[in-house]
C-alpha cells in the first residue's frame, strides 16, 4: 500500500479497493456480524434489483436511508452499476427531501418501506421501496458521490466526488500515523451519510480490513458496551457531541482494548478533552475536514493541540487569513461560485493559519465569524470559546445581527449573571454579547456541528432563565 492505490477506471473499483477480502472475514458489526461473503451477496442482490428498476451505468439514484445494512448495500449496489449516487439524510423533513430531490433529479430514489427502531437507534433493520423520480435525469457531471453539506451556517451546497477521488482519500488514511489498521475496529459513531463517518470509517474500514462496528444506541452505555464486545484494538470515531456524551460518564468500565477515539468538527472544548483523557486514559484526536476533500488536516496524538498537519498530499495555504486548499477541480454539482473555488484553490471560508516553519495548520472558526463592532474587529469565535469554557456553561453559540447575541445552555446551579461577570473579566467591552438568551438545547446540524444560522437560533425557545 505504500506506494497507494491503483485506480481503477471503471465500476471495478468497488469489487477491487471495497469488497475484496477473505470470504469469512467480519468486515462489519450491525447488531450481528457481517462477513464479505454475505456482503458481497447483498450487495449483488441489490444491484439486480436496481438494474431491474432501470438504473444504468451513468444513471443516477438518491438514496434516503437511515444507517443500515439496506443503506451500505444500495450504496455499492449503484456504483457497481456505475451510476451516481445522491445520499440525503434520512432525519431530513419531507419538504427537505423534497427540495434536494427537485434540485437533484436522480431517476430513482431508494428510500425506507419499514423500519425497525427507535429514535436513539444506531443503526435500523430496513425493509427499502425504489421508485422513479419524475423528471430524474442521468448523471451530467463525472461524480460517483453527491453530498449535501452541513448548511450550520446557512444553505447546504452540493458536492460531488468521483471514485477517484473518494480512492485518493481512502489512500490518504492509509498513510496517517494512528489511523487503524488490519484486524483492529472502528466504533463508529458518525453518520455514513456524511464525509467522516463515510470514508473515515465505512470505506476505510472495508478497504484496509477494519471491522466498523455501530453501537446497538447511541447512548455512552451502548457505545462502551460495543468497545466491550471484542478483544481487538479499538478506535472510537465521533463528533465533539459523542465526546461531550462520554465524558460525563463518571466512572467508565475498564476497557483495555480501547486505543483511542478521534474527532471530527469543530474541535472539543478543553474542559472536555481533558475528563475525557482523565476518565479513559487514551489518547484524544482531531481531524480537520470538508465535504468538499475529506480530511484535510490531522492531529491524532494530541501533540500539535489545537493545530493540524496537514495529511498527506494535502496542499494548505493561508490568504488574506483565510485557508485555502488546493483542488484541480471545483467540487460542486452546478454553478461554481468563485468564492468557494477558483483557481486550482478551494476557500474553505475557514479563518487560520499556516506555520512557515513547520507547516501546521491552526483553524480559527469560520471566516464569517469575524465582524465589526464600531470599527473594531471582533472575533464571534473567540468570544464563544471563552463563554463555552466558563465554570456553569454547559454549551454556547455567539452570533452577531445588529449587535452580539449569545444562546447559552447553563447548568442547574449556574446563574446567568455570574456567568456574564466572569465573561466581562475576560473579554474587552466591545466583544461582549448585548443580548443574551438561556436555551435548554442549543440546535445541530445531521452531523452534530452547532448551527450559528440566526434564522434557525431565533426560533429556539428560551427556558425562562433569560
Amino acid at each position: 500500500m505504500a506506494a497507494g492505490i491503483q485506480i481503477p477506471t471503471d465500476p471495478g473499483w468497488v469489487d477491487e479497493v471495497l469488497l475484496a477480502g477473505p470470504d469469512d472475514q467480519v468486515c462489519l458489526v450491525l447488531g450481528a456480524p457481517v462477513d464479505r461473503a454475505a456482503l458481497r451477496t447483498l450487495v449483488a442482490q441489490r444491484q439486480a434489483v436496481l438494474a431491474g428498476a432501470g438504473l444504468r451505468a451513468g444513471g443516477s439514484v438518491a438514496l434516503c436511508l437511515p444507517p443500515s445494512l439496506a443503506f451500505i448495500a444500495n450504496l455499492l449496489a449503484a456504483w457497481r452499476i456505475g451510476a451516481r449516487a445522491a445520499l440525503l439524510d434520512h432525519r431530513l423533513t419531507a419538504f427537505e427531501v423534497d427540495q434536494a430531490l427537485e434540485r437533484l433529479a436522480p431517476e430513482l430514489v431508494v428510500s425506507v418501506a419499514q423500519a425497525g427502531g427507535g429514535a436513539l437507534r444506531a443503526f435500523q433493520e430496513v425493509r427499502e421501496k425504489v421508485v422513479a423520480h419524475p423528471g430524474g435525469r442521468p448523471s451530467d457531471t463525472p461524480h460517483a458521490l453527491v453530498q449535501l453539506s452541513s448548511g450550520s451556517t446557512g444553505p447546504s451546497k452540493a458536492i460531488g466526488r468521483s471514485a477517484s477521488d473518494l480512492i485518493a482519500e481512502i489512500d490518504r488514511y492509509l498513510k496517517i500515523d494512528g489511523v487503524p489498521r488490519g484486524g483492529e475496529r472502528i466504533v463508529s459513531m458518525a453518520s455514513m451519510v456524511h464525509v467522516l463517518g463515510l470514508v473515515g470509517g465505512l470505506l476505510y474500514g472495508l478497504h484496509a480490513g477494519v471491522q466498523l462496528v455501530l453501537p446497538e444506541r447511541m447512548t455512552a452505555e451502548a457505545i462502551l458496551a460495543a468497545v466491550a464486545a471484542g478483544p481487538e484494538p479499538t478506535t472510537l470515531l465521533g463528533v465533539p457531541f459523542h465526546i461531550e456524551l462520554l465524558a460525563a460518564v463518571a466512572e467508565p468500565p475498564r476497557l483495555p482494548q480501547l486505543t483511542g477515539m478521534t474527532t471530527g468538527g469543530e474541535l472539543v472544548r478543553a474542559q472536555v478533552h481533558d475528563a475525557f483523557v482523565d476518565r479513559y486514559g487514551i489518547r484524544l484526536g482531531n481531524m480537520y475536514g470538508m465535504t468538499e476533500l475529506g480530511v484535510i488536516g490531522t492531529d491524532l496524538f494530541g501533540a500539535h493541540r489545537p493545530a493540524v498537519a496537514p495529511a498527506p498530499g494535502v496542499t494548505v495555504r493561508e490568504q488574506d487569513g483565510e485557508l485555502h486548499i488546493a483542488m484541480e477541480h471545483s467540487p460542486y454539482v452546478g454553478l461554481v461560485d468563485p468564492a468557494r473555488w477558483s483557481d486550482g484553490w478551494l476557500h474553505t471560508k475557514d479563518a487560520g493559519s499556516v506555520d512557515a516553519g513547520t507547516g501546521l495548520v491552526r483553524v480559527r472558526g469560520r471566516r464569517d465569524s469575524q465582524v465589526s463592532v464600531g470599527g473594531l474587529k471582533v472575533d464571534l469565535s473567540e468570544v464563544e470559546h471563552t463563554l463555552a469554557g466558563l465554570p456553569g456553561v454547559a454549551g454556547a453559540v455567539v452570533v452577531y445581527g445588529k449587535a452580539i447575541e449569545a444562546y447559552v445552555v447553563l447548568e442547574e446551579s449556574a446563574d446567568l449573571d455570574a456567568v456574564q461577570e466572569r465573561l466581562f473579566e475576560r473579554v474587552a467591552a466591545y466583544k461582549r454579547p448585548r443580548a443574551w438568551h438561556v436555551v435548554d438545547k442549543l440546535p445541530r446540524t445531521a452531523t452534530g456541528k452547532l448551527v450559528r444560522d440566526q434564522g434557525v437560533l431565533a426560533g429556539v425557545p428560551s427556558n425562562g432563565r433569560n
